[in-house]
């Protein structure tokens, strides 16, 4: 791929870092209504082409949260096979999700800005050439 052209598939570098940082909020935000497995985060994250992730990245994400305090786990009999390992927020998840909730809007809103509006001409300072 060329230098500063996206592929035409939509998985190009931009892509790939705007997921990697927001995937641990979106999956707080899945949490927020309740427990769920890991299959049903996989699930509803791929319902939104751009946040298509696989278990490669989702298992090790939910350990980090897991380690870091922002989800607890509790195994469960599932009526289909094994049990299944469920994932909720802890009152330091709920906190990370609010806090992050909060600043988002202000995040987007600055990216938004700079990427989008035509940038202002900086005077030349006096004695600096033109």
């Amino acid at each position: 791929m060329e230098p500063g052209r996206a592929k035409k598939n939509g998985s190009g570098k931009a892509e790939s870092q705007l997921r990697k940082g927001v995937l641990e909020y979106c999956v707080l935000g899945l949490l927020r209504t309740g427990p769920r497995y890991s299959v049903e985060l996989l699930d509803d994250l791929s319902a939104v082409h751009v946040m298509t992730t696989g278990q490669g990245t989702i298992y090790p994400l939910l350990a980090r949260l897991r380690r870091e305090g922002l989800v607890h786990t509790d195994w469960q009999e599932s009526p289909n096979g094994p049990p299944r390992r469920y994932y909720e927020l802890t009152e330091r998840g709920h906190a990370a999700l609010e806090e992050f909730t909060t600043l988002w809007p202000h995040f987007r809103d600055a990216v938004d800005r700079f990427v989008t509006e035509t940038p202002t001409t900086r005077p030349t300072p006096p004695g600096e050439p033109r």
